[in-house]
């Protein structure tokens, strides 16, 4: 993150202003998570991490949002307990997840640090990077904003059903939640191309539209178009897009068990009313999970047409370390360098002695064994060791750039890092002396050795002055170009996106300039917002007056196009055998609307089947 950006205020950070219900604004301050809820997990999140954190403003939920988290929970609930997986109804418990009303996220905290993990709200959609690299730090990333009621059964946009009552109740599964840090961890080290990014922002841009109450079809239209013109020219896939897949047909739409039988632990499923259903009719092709599955790209605004089947969660990991087994941060040498050059992003290259190059790989000078021997950046390039910056040596003091060799020196068997003081004596290098190295491939380096660096008894750099470097002919370094820092190593063993020490690199982050938006609200909706919550008063006191019934026709004469609150009025005077006459003519009046208004028929459908067949609460 860039110097002064506005997104850091004192000590903390908190996100810009955002214009929905739910979410944090700049001009309201909140006490940051971690510090209002005692949970290990927050407090050791990295700045590039907790810039993305909001305030869940929990008061800003309407009396409408927890009638649709309700609804959603309980239709959920009872068609999820006999089809989700065996650790979805008890997950709910553990998680702090309950069917009446939206979780606070400071309650949800302090339960789920009983399984050691934690949670923090988000605007929307954030990128997989940063998704990834919470569940690293087993922490659930959960979007603040409540769906509109008219997309009660699936949203585009991420939101805090989905999040809290699809992703939560999983993790109470130990090996499942190993599985989510697991691929956080490989997550954070993808290379990630610009055009990743770009599609992250259509995704985000369309999502938003979508929730919006009244979004304008041309727009949507427009946005839907860009998403498609860059799923369809991202080139080759980017590990990143590549593991993204993976996350998505496991975390989001993955189903466990048997092929012919499966069961639903996705939060994609879990989240959603009408896909939840449909995924395990035949029209769903269903598919065994492996490491092909990299290959289906998903579109994230509609159902999916095939979903993906592992055994269980252990074949999980499975895949996943084969699937990492090839990605650049395992792999090193000239392969994984040649990623870093083609992402165009910030990235670190792993020497044999652990020294960390952080910043944007332009070249690098490949050797007889195809082993790189030079590597080299443009623009500000950090140092460091363990993930931790060197002193002296972050983005602004090599701020055009950084090269360097690889490799051994010529007719010498023992890498220079592994060399004592009176090893590299014996070979002619000395502080305070000038010093001619060359090295197997040819490259030469001599100057005036001023200093030699060591990161726990290893040999990590060579500081010269008066210095020239040159393969052949071709110049690496000019005395005149001041001091040169030659990394030792034999080997580049790893390569990943980002810089090793992200927070000390002030790395650009990849927060999205468009916001989720706030619904505004007229004075008849206000009038709405109203009579759901003395519904709710009315359903959680136990009262049996008829002020019920005064509600009921409130809704009826005031409110035609509402359902949601006509149901609640029904479930209650049908529970507590209140009014015969309201509850039959509330019957009635939904069921008229399901058969006039078909895009709510399965939704009236559903309900009324829940007032005649209500289940335990969980």
């Amino acid at each position: 993150m860039t110097r002064g950006t506005r997104f850091s205020t004192g000590g903390f950070f908190r996100a810009p202003e955002v214009d929905r219900a739910g979410a944090g604004s700049a001009t309201e301050e909140f006490t940051p998570i971690w510090e209002a809820v005692d949970n290990e997990n927050l407090k050791v999140l990295p700045r590039h991490l907790k810039q993305f954190i909001v305030d869940q403003q929990y008061d800003k939920y309407t009396p409408v949002d927890h009638a649709v988290w309700r609804y959603v929970m309980r239709q959920n609930f009872a068609f999820l307990k006999d089809y989700a997986h065996e650790s979805y109804t008890d997950g709910l418990k553990k998680t702090g997840i309950g069917i009446e009303k939206i979780p606070s996220i400071y309650e949800m905290n302090e339960i789920l640090k009983r399984i050691d993990w934690a949670c923090v709200t988000v605007d929307g959609f954030i990128p997989p990077a940063a998704f990834m690299e919470y569940q690293a730090y087993k922490v659930l990333v959960i979007a603040a904003d409540m769906r509109q009621i008219n997309h009660i059964d699936y949203t585009p946009a991420p939101d805090i059903i989905h999040e809290a009552a699809g992703h939560a109740p999983i993790i109470a599964d130990p090996d499942y939640a190993e599985y989510l840090r697991r691929i956080g961890e490989v997550g954070a080290k993808a290379m990630s191309s610009k055009k990743d990014f770009e599609l992250y922002e259509a995704i985000r841009h369309l999502s938003i539209l979508k929730e919006l109450p009244n979004p304008d079809p041309k727009e949507v239209e427009e946005a839907e178009k860009a998403v498609e013109y860059k799923q369809n020219n991202l080139g080759k896939p980017s590990e990143m897009a590549l593991l993204s897949r993976l996350h998505w047909w496991t975390v989001e739409y993955g189903l466990v068990g048997e092929l012919d039988n499966p069961k639903i632990y996705g939060a994609g499923l879990l989240s959603s009313i009408g896909e939840s259903a449909n995924c395990i009719t035949p029209k769903v092709k269903k598919l065994p999970y492996n490491i092909k599955t990299a290959d289906y790209a998903f579109d994230i605004t509609t159902q999916q047409p095939q979903l993906f089947v592992t055994p269980d969660f252990n074949h999980l990991i499975t895949v996943l370390e084969e699937f990492a087994d090839q990605m650049a941060f395992r792999v090193g040498g000239v392969e994984g360098l040649n990623k870093a050059i083609e992402c165009e992003n910030v990235s670190t290259a792993v020497y044999s002695s652990g020294l960390q190059v952080s910043g944007v790989f332009t070249g690098v000078t490949v050797g007889k064994n195809n082993e790189p021997v030079y590597i080299k950046t443009t623009g500000p390039t950090a140092l460091a060791v363990d993930h931790k910056q060197l002193k002296g040596h972050g983005r602004d003091y090599h701020a055009e750039g950084f090269g360097s060799p690889v490799g051994k020196l010529k007719g010498v068997d023992q890498p220079i890092e592994m060399m004592s003081d009176g090893d590299l004596k014996a070979q002619g290098i000395e502080t305070g002396r000038r010093v001619s190295l060359e090295f197997e491939s040819g490259i030469t380096v001599e100057g005036q050795l001023e200093r030699i660096e060591r990161a726990d008894g290893t040999v990590v750099l060579f500081v010269f002055t008066d210095c020239s470097a040159k393969n052949g002919d071709t110049v690496l370094f000019d005395p005149s170009w001041g001091t040169y820092d030659m990394a030792v190593g034999e080997k580049i063993v790893s390569v990943f996106c980002n810089a090793a020490d992200k927070d000390a690199y002030e790395q650009p982050a990849l927060v999205a300039k468009e916001r989720t938006v706030r619904a505004e609200y007229d004075d008849k909706t206000k009038q709405l917002h109203e009579i759901y919550r003395q519904i709710r008063d009315y359903r959680e006191s136990n009262k049996s007056d008829d002020s019920i019934v005064a509600l009921y026709n409130d809704v009826k004469t005031n409110h035609p196009k509402d359902w949601l609150a006509a149901m609640e009025i029904l479930e209650i005077v049908s529970s507590r055998n209140l009014f015969p006459e309201t509850a039959a003519d509330a019957r009635a009046y939904l069921e008229q609307k399901a058969e006039k208004e078909g895009h709510l028929r399965k939704l009236i459908t559903d309900g009324l089947m829940l007032v005649d067949n209500p289940f335990k609460k969980v």
